[in-house]
């Protein structure tokens, strides 16, 4: 099992917050947008207990800031476990699945270039 340890902001400065929320599967999956100085953008969220399946367009890196899931990239057979510190990244025009069995998972998606 690999984990990526990530050194994680606790806020952001300068940034332009989108008010209309993300919601996705009936509110289990929610986040807001946050648009960077320099034309970054992420998304803060919250996820809670169940299954779900994303898709990406671009590459993404998921930071797990509160919480745990257990997330299967497309393709591959292998669950990971990830706890609060830690990351994982999805290739673009790809997928992942993650699992929030208990409690609140809270994370951080970078869109990466």
């Amino acid at each position: 099992m690999t984990f990526f340890m990530s050194t994680l902001p606790t806020q952001f400065d300068g940034v332009t917050v989108l008010t209309k929320a993300n919601v996705y599967f009936n509110g289990k999956v929610i986040s807001h947008t946050l648009l960077l100085p320099g034309g970054a953008k992420k998304t803060l969220g919250v996820i809670y207990p169940g299954s779900y399946h994303f898709g990406t367009d671009a590459p993404e890196r998921m930071e797990i800031i509160a919480g745990d899931c257990r997330v299967t990239l497309d393709g591959q057979a292998k669950q990971n476990s990830y706890a609060a510190g830690t990351y994982f990244d999805v290739p673009g025009k790809n997928g992942f699945t993650i699992e929030v069995l208990a409690g609140q998972c809270e994370y951080i998606c970078s869109f990466l270039t």
